[in-house]
């Protein structure tokens, strides 16, 4: 398995894979890999003829220096778990924060039309000028055909189809399902900082959402937001930040439900000191 650390080498590399009309998939990572990551991987390894990914934790989308400092730095393991899938076919990009950076570690300023706003936009300041960045500069560097993210970061999802669309870069974005523990626990690399107790208790997240899927069907947003709420309130363990029922182009709260929009709801609570997030599709 090649692994690079320097953007010029590896767009060489890509380049003269490309020449040979090779196409390229792209799974970007901030490493801590776990089976999620690897379903992205075999879906791009079954649609592209190799498959970069990277693994390189993004300074930039980091709003809090604490969670940057104690986020998983795993890269022999996540390239020992990358081989279990195939050694020939993924090229590994784990760049420095300069190879990237140059040595100005800062974020573009971007227009994802009001999407950047919504839901972790009011949490997470400057999070997604910062997503933007990074994966701007992955496909600047990698040059992909095509490039998969999972749906549990269904708002990053959005925003980068808006990136990709405004900033009209040539790669199509596929969205893959969250992919989730025997219990419905969405599998995130936060989740190994997770204490046995909130371990235990965290599925009550997907749980939660599930039953506020089946409310929907009858009962308004803002009845099933309250609902949320006070299940959250009797909870011991688990924090509430945000519940949103949103449209799913827009990511704007519901105000009156439509037969003719899609609507998905969102989460993030705090367990302990680890912020845990998911969603649902409602219709």
């Amino acid at each position: 398995m090649k692994i690079y650390t320097e953007k010029n080498k590896i767009s060489s590399a890509i380049e003269a894979l490309k020449s040979e009309a090779l196409s390229v998939g792209m799974v970007p990572t901030m490493g801590a890999l776990h089976e999620g990551h690897l379903q992205l991987v075999i879906r791009a390894l079954k649609e592209n003829d190799l498959v970069v990914v990277s693994i390189f934790v993004n300074p930039t989308q980091f709003d809090n220096k604490t969670d940057l400092d104690k986020y998983p730095r795993t890269l022999e393991k996540d390239v020992e778990l990358l081989k279990t899938v195939s050694k020939d076919a993924i090229i590994v990009y784990a760049p420095t924060v300069d190879d990237i950076y140059e040595g100005k570690t800062e974020s573009e300023a971007f227009d994802f039309d009001g999407l950047e706003f919504e839901m972790e936009g009011k949490f997470r300041h400057g999070h997604f000028d910062g997503v933007g960045t990074i994966v701007k500069r992955f496909f600047e560097i990698v040059k992909p055909n095509k490039a998969y993210f999972g749906e549990k970061d269904f708002q990053q999802l959005q925003i980068i189809r808006k990136l990709v669309e405004k900033a009209r870069l040539p790669v199509k974005i596929i969205g893959c399902k969250i992919h989730r523990e025997a219990n419905g626990l969405a599998m995130s690399s936060r989740n190994t900082r997770l204490k046995p107790e909130y371990l235990a208790a965290a599925p009550f997240i997907y749980k939660t959402l599930k039953t506020a899927k089946t409310k929907f069907g009858t009962k308004s947003a803002s009845k099933v937001t309250e609902w949320v709420d006070y299940q959250f309130k009797k909870h011991d363990l688990l924090e509430l930040e945000y519940f949103i029922i949103a449209n799913t182009s827009t990511l704007k709260p519901v105000k009156r439900k439509s037969n003719k929009k899609k609507y998905r709801a969102f989460i993030a609570a705090y367990a302990g000191e680890i912020r845990l997030i998911d969603n649902i599709a409602l219709n």
